[in-house]
C-alpha cells in the first residue's frame, strides 16, 4: 500500500531533477530553441496577415486614414463621402496584405543571424523581447521590400492619387503629419507595425504556454526561461 506514495515521491524527485534553468542550457540549445520560437511566431503572423481580411478584420491591425485625417473620416462620411473613405481604407489594407508574403524569408534570415548572446538576453527579457529584436534587425529591409509592392497595389486603388493630393495639402496645413503625406509610405509603415504587433502576440502566447511551441527544443528552452 506504500507503493503509490513511493511512486509520487519518485515522480516529484524526477520533476525536480529535470527542472532546468537558463543556466543549465548549452549555448546551442538556447540559441536554437529561441530561433525555433521566432521562426514559428513570424511564420504564423505572416500566414495570417497574408489572407484576405488579415488586416481589415482585426480591429487592432486594421489600417485607417492617418492622424487627424483619420478623425476627419467620420465627417467625410457624414458629408456623403463614406463609400469613398471605405473604398480607400479597404484598398490600403489589401495593399498591406499583398506585401506580407515577402516578409517570411527576410524574418527567417534575421533569426538565423541572431547571436548566442542575443538569444540569452531575449530569453531573460520581456514577453515581446524577441519581437523587438526582429523589429530592430529587419524593419529597414522589410520596408525596402514592401514599398514597391504597396506602391503597385495602391496604384490599382482608384482613390490613391486623390488621397496623395489631399494628404499633401493637409500636411502643408498641418492637418496630417508630413511623414504620412505619401499613401504608399504610410501603408508600408502600418503594415510593418501590424506585422510586429502580431508576431509579439504570437511570441507572448507561446512563452506563456511552452507546449504550443512547434519543436521539443523550443519547449525545453521556454520552460527553462520560466524557471529563471
Amino acid at each position: 500500500m506504500f507503493r503509490p506514495l513511493v511512486l509520487l515521491l519518485g515522480l516529484g524527485l524526477s520533476a525536480q531533477a529535470f527542472a532546468l534553468s537558463l543556466a543549465d542550457l548549452t549555448q546551442q540549445e538556447a540559441g536554437g530553441g529561441l530561433k525555433d520560437v521566432l521562426t514559428q511566431s513570424a511564420s504564423l503572423a505572416v500566414q495570417q496577415l497574408s489572407k484576405p481580411g488579415g488586416f481589415a478584420k482585426d480591429p487592432a491591425l486594421r489600417i485607417e486614414l492617418p492622424g487627424k485625417l483619420g478623425k476627419a473620416a467620420r465627417t467625410l462620411k457624414a458629408m456623403g463621402m463614406g463609400s469613398q473613405v471605405e473604398q480607400l481604407e479597404n484598398g490600403m489594407n489589401q495593399a498591406a496584405e499583398a506585401a506580407m508574403p515577402q516578409a517570411r524569408a527576410l524574418l527567417v534570415d534575421a533569426v538565423k543571424k541572431m547571436s548566442v548572446q542575443d538569444a540569452r538576453s531575449i530569453l531573460a527579457g520581456s514577453q515581446d523581447a524577441a519581437t523587438r529584436y526582429l523589429d530592430s534587425s529587419s524593419r529597414e529591409q522589410l520596408r525596402t521590400r514592401f514599398l514597391p509592392i504597396v506602391r503597385q497595389a495602391t496604384a490599382q486603388v482608384g482613390l490613391a492619387s486623390q488621397y496623395n493630393a489631399f494628404a499633401g495639402q493637409a500636411a502643408r496645413l498641418g492637418v496630417v503629419e508630413t511623414k504620412n503625406a505619401s499613401l504608399e509610405s504610410y501603408v508600408t509603415e502600418q503594415a510593418l507595425d501590424g506585422l510586429f504587433t502580431l508576431i509579439a502576440r504570437q511570441e507572448a502566447n507561446i512563452r506563456q504556454d511552452p507546449l504550443k511551441a512547434a519543436t521539443g527544443l523550443a519547449q525545453k528552452v521556454l520552460q527553462a526561461g520560466q524557471t529563471r
